[in-house]
């Protein structure tokens, strides 16, 4: 199923960005904003879903536990909530698909996990956490781009 949705996407992205480069030529194509976007959230959606993610699926008893230690109410759906943002949200950023919805969820379990998970750490232990949390933010304002499936549908 993961290399199934893999290939699914990249097969969407490689549709994007051939009808890009054909219809606004290879300069526009190079210096495009929407380009770097989606370069952006193929790298960091990618990168999240697969090596962040996939090893929380399903949640494993020490991350229920860890959730419990923080104190939230229903530990086991809070801990299946992060395991998703992560892997599914990391794929739904990577298509550019309800690309804000998940950068917003997958934001707040990265704010967590700087700001309560990794509090008492050194700085460059939870720097990985903060630069998701940035890139997060960054996506949840901008949006994928014109390069994604948001894009698509809205035609």
């Amino acid at each position: 199923m993961v290399t199934a949705a893999a290939a699914g996407l990249c097969s969407v992205t490689v549709v994007i960005l051939t009808k890009n480069c054909y219809s606004r030529g290879m300069k526009n194509f190079i210096f495009n904003q929407d380009v770097g976007l989606l370069v952006f959230r193929l790298a960091i959606g990618i990168t999240m879903a697969f090596s962040h993610g996939l090893g929380k699926m399903p949640p494993s008893e020490q991350l229920i536990t860890g959730v419990t230690a923080m104190g939230f109410p229903v530990p086991v759906a809070f801990a299946w909530a992060a395991a998703l943002s992560e892997f599914l949200g990391g794929l739904l950023i990577a298509g550019g698909l309800f690309t804000r919805y998940a950068a917003a969820f997958l934001g707040f379990t990265m704010f967590i996990a700087f700001f309560k998970v990794h509090a008492a750490d050194p700085f460059h232990v939870k720097e990985m956490a903060f630069l998701y949390l940035a890139s997060c933010a960054l996506l949840l304002f901008s949006g994928a781009g014109k390069l994604s499936v948001d894009q698509l549908m809205k035609k």
